[in-house]
């Protein structure tokens, strides 16, 4: 039985704590790009989209990454828009849950092709157990956990919508 680690209200607290840090990191910008990492990356970046409308004048791009996790290497990395939408522009990558770093590693991948403003991370659970160069610019919560321990996070339902550890 999976122990709930977040409920609604804190994941969406967390959420609007995010926004309000991506907001301070931009309030000199017109426009930002959230590209969400398919599928809960991609919930977290339409949430956050919603929060950060609701305090900000920003004009908010919702673009999704789709990525193999498994085998980010055997299967091409598909951005929403074409890669030159990104252009000189600031991103946010976005993933629910940083384990190794490997899924977000891959996923800066296709922006390196392009010159861009600012290339940011955030993810809503960061589990400190790096095996790639990634650091999350923004971070929602931080648990050590074992590597046995399974996170997963809930964004697309909302009576169940929260952080679980199993």
């Amino acid at each position: 039985m999976p122990t709930q680690i977040l409920s609604q209200t804190q994941t969406h607290q967390k959420i609007r704590r995010l926004a309000y840090q991506v907001y301070e990191n931009h309030f000199e910008e017109t426009e930002l790009y959230l590209v969400g990492i398919e599928s809960m990356g991609l919930h977290l970046a339409r949430l956050l989209q919603t929060y950060l409308q609701e305090i900000s004048p920003l004009k908010v791009h919702l673009e999704s990454i789709k990525i193999d996790k498994v085998n980010p290497l055997e299967a091409p990395i598909v951005l929403s828009k074409p890669i030159d939408t990104f252009k000189n522009q600031n991103i946010i990558l976005i993933d629910d849950v940083l384990n190794s770093g490997k899924t977000m590693f891959y996923a800066l991948k296709p922006f390196f092709e392009i010159p861009i403003k600012k290339l940011q991370t955030l993810v809503l659970v960061n589990r400190n157990y790096k095996n790639f160069p990634i650091n999350p610019d923004y971070i929602g919560y931080s648990l050590a956990t074992t590597l046995q321990s399974h996170v997963s996070v809930v964004l697309d339902n909302q009576t169940e919508l929260g952080v679980y550890l199993s």
